[in-house]
C-alpha cells in the first residue's frame, strides 16, 4: 500500500502489457557481404545460447560484447540459414529489398549474379523474407517477385513486414517513413495460439493468407480479393462450379495435378477470377470439400499432401485448395495422366515435359544429399547453385513464353522443335493440330507473319515484336540479335520480362495492343 498512484499506475500498465505481448528473443545477423539475417527463438531460449550460435557464425567476440553492426568475415548467408534452422528458430532475411538484403535491390553486390539471389532467397533453411514495401501490389513489388509465378523463383516465399527497432518513435523530420519507430510497420499473424510454436507452424505452413500487412484504421486487407484482382495465373486457379455434370469437377484436380507438378499454389472453387463479379459461392461446401477431398486421394499418384478449407467472400462460402510443389515429380492422375501449368492454364504434359519433371526429381534429391557448403571466411564470391533452376540459362533470353527452334517435315506434316523459356526444355515432334495454346501461337505466327528485322522496333540488340492482350494479361513477341541471327520469342508474360527487357513493359495501368 506503499505505492504512490502514479507509480501503481505505471506497474498495472506493464502488467497489461506483460499479459498481452509474447516477447521473443532473437537476433540480427550480418552475414559475409554485409546481409542481414534474423534469427527468432522460442521464449525462454538463454543469452548463452544465441551468443554461442553468433559465435559458431564467426561473429569475432569483442563484436558481440559491444553489438556492433561491423563484423567483418563472419559466416555465408546460407550457413546462418542452416544454423539457425537447425537449432529450431524461424529464419527470416532482414529487409531483403534494401541494400542489406539478400535480394540484392540497389546494392554493390548485385554483380555477384542471379544464381546467388536465387540461392540467398529460395533456400530450403529460409522461413521468411522481410520486406518494406508489402503494401504495394505492382509489378516490381517484393510480393510480386516472390509470388511462385517467376521462373528462377519457383518457391513461393511468404512477405512480411517489420520496423527497424533502432528508436522507439518516428522521427518527425518530414520524412517518416525513412524513420520509424517500433510497431510503425506491422504485420498481422493468425495463430491458434500466443505461442512461439503456433508461429512456427504458420511460417512452415502453405496458407499464406494467414499473415497480412497491418493497416491501422484502414479497410484490412483480404488477401482472398487480392488474389481475384491479380487473376489467374502460373499459381492460382479459379472455377465457379464444381458440379460434377459437366466435367468441372474433374478440372478441378487436373489442376491439383498441374500445380503440383509446376510450382504449386492455390485453386479457389466457388468464384470466377472477374474481382468485379459477386462470388456465387458452394453450395453444402463442408459436403463438397469431403468429396474433394476423397476424390483428389483417390485419384493423385504418388500420395500429395493437399490441404482444402473453407474461406468467406462478400458472405459466400468458397472452397480453397492449397497445393504444395510437389518432392515426388511428376504426378499423375489415374497412373497415366501428367498435367502441368504453363501461365494461367493446365495441360496435358508431353513426353518431353514428363522427362523433364523426372530429371528435376532425380537433381532435387541430388542435390538434398549434397553436403553443406562450408562458411565462408574469405571475401572470394561464392556462387551457390539452385536444383530449382539451371544454371547454362542465357541471361539474354526472357523467361517466358516459346521459342521456335527448327522444323521438319515428316508424313506429310511440319513438326516444329520448341523450346519453353521458362525452364529452358526443348519439346520436339509439335504439329498445328497437336499444339497447346501459346505453341500454337507462336506456330501460326511463324507461318502468316514472319518478323523481319526492319519491322521490329529495336533498343540495342532487344526488339520488341508486338503487343497483344490475352485472356486480361498483356503479352509479348520479342526479338533478338545474336550471332547475325534474328531470334523470336512469342507469348511472354510480364513475369518473363527480366533485365533490359522491362523497357519494353506497358505502364502500369495501360493496356492495349502494339502491332509491328
Amino acid at each position: 500500500g506503499r505505492l504512490e498512484p502514479e507509480v501503481a499506475a505505471r506497474l498495472a500498465e506493464f502488467q497489461r502489457l506483460n499479459e498481452a505481448l509474447l516477447v521473443l528473443p532473437g537476433f540480427e545477423f550480418t552475414a559475409t557481404f554485409g546481409f542481414h539475417v534474423l534469427g527468432i527463438f522460442a521464449a525462454g531460449t538463454t543469452v548463452s545460447f544465441l551468443e554461442h550460435l553468433l559465435l559458431s557464425l564467426n561473429v569475432p567476440p569483442e563484436a558481440l560484447q559491444k553489438g556492433s553492426s561491423v563484423v567483418g568475415a563472419s559466416a555465408d548467408v546460407l550457413t546462418a540459414y542452416r544454423t539457425i534452422h537447425e537449432a529450431g528458430g524461424i529464419c527470416i532475411a532482414a529487409h531483403v529489398n534494401s541494400a542489406h538484403g539478400v535480394a540484392m535491390r540497389g546494392s554493390e553486390f548485385g554483380a555477384l549474379g542471379g544464381q546467388t539471389r536465387i540461392a540467398y532467397t529460395q533456400d530450403r533453411h529460409l522461413h521468411a523474407l522481410e520486406a518494406t514495401d508489402l503494401g504495394r501490389r505492382g509489378r516490381f513489388s517484393t510480393y510480386r517477385f516472390f509470388d511462385g509465378t517467376k521462373p528462377e523463383y519457383p518457391r513461393r516465399m511468404r512477405i512480411i513486414q517489420g520496423s527497424d527497432a533502432h528508436r522507439i518513435n518516428a522521427e518527425d523530420n518530414g520524412n517518416k517513413r525513412a524513420n520509424l519507430g517500433v510497431g510503425d510497420r506491422v504485420t498481422e499473424v493468425l495463430l491458434r495460439e500466443r505461442s512461439f510454436a503456433a508461429l512456427l507452424e504458420l511460417f512452415n505452413s502453405n496458407d499464406f493468407t494467414r499473415s497480412r500487412p497491418y493497416r491501422g484504421d484502414q479497410q484490412p486487407y483480404d488477401p482472398i480479393q487480392a488474389a481475384r484482382e491479380r487473376g489467374a495465373n502460373l499459381v492460382t486457379a479459379f472455377h465457379e462450379s464444381v458440379a460434377k455434370k459437366g466435367g468441372t469437377r474433374q478440372q478441378v484436380i487436373t489442376d491439383v495435378c498441374a500445380l503440383a507438378n509446376t510450382n504449386g499454389g492455390q485453386i479457389f472453387v466457388g468464384m470466377s477470377a472477374d474481382a468485379a463479379e459477386k462470388p456465387r459461392g458452394v453450395q453444402q461446401a463442408d459436403r463438397v470439400l469431403g468429396e474433394l477431398r476423397r476424390e483428389i486421394s483417390q485419384q493423385l499418384t504418388p500420395a500429395l499432401a493437399v490441404e482444402l478449407d473453407v474461406v468467406e467472400l462478400q458472405r459466400k462460402r468458397i472452397i480453397r485448395i492449397l497445393v504444395p510443389r510437389g518432392e515426388e515429380r511428376p504426378y499423375a492422375i489415374d497412373q497415366n495422366q501428367f498435367y502441368v501449368r504453363n501461365e494461367a492454364e493446365t495441360y496435358l504434359a508431353v513426353r518431353d515435359e514428363i522427362v523433364r519433371l523426372v530429371r528435376e526429381s532425380a537433381e532435387g534429391e541430388s542435390a538434398e544429399e549434397a553436403p553443406p557448403m562450408p562458411a565462408a571466411r574469405t571475401k572470394a564470391v561464392q556462387r551457390p547453385a539452385s536444383p530449382a533452376v539451371k544454371s547454362e540459362r542465357d541471361p539474354l533470353v526472357p523467361r517466358t513464353g516459346v521459342e521456335i527452334v527448327g522444323s521438319e517435315q515428316s508424313g506429310g506434316n511440319q513438326r516444329f522443335i520448341l523450346r519453353d523459356l521458362r525452364n529452358g526444355s526443348v519439346v520436339k515432334n509439335v504439329t498445328e493440330s497437336s499444339a497447346r495454346k501459346l505453341w500454337l501461337y507462336a506456330i501460326q505466327q511463324r507461318l502468316n507473319h514472319p518478323v523481319a528485322a526492319g519491322e521490329v522496333q529495336w533498343q540495342g540488340d532487344q526488339g520488341l515484336v508486338r503487343r497483344h492482350e490475352k485472356q486480361g494479361h498483356v503479352r509479348y513477341d520479342l526479338a533478338l540479335r545474336s550471332n547475325s541471327q534474328l531470334r523470336v520469342f512469342y507469348g511472354v508474360s510480364e513475369s518473363g520480362m527480366s533485365g533490359a527487357w522491362q523497357q519494353f513493359l506497358t505502364p502500369e495501368g495501360e493496356e492495349g495492343e502494339t502491332a509491328r
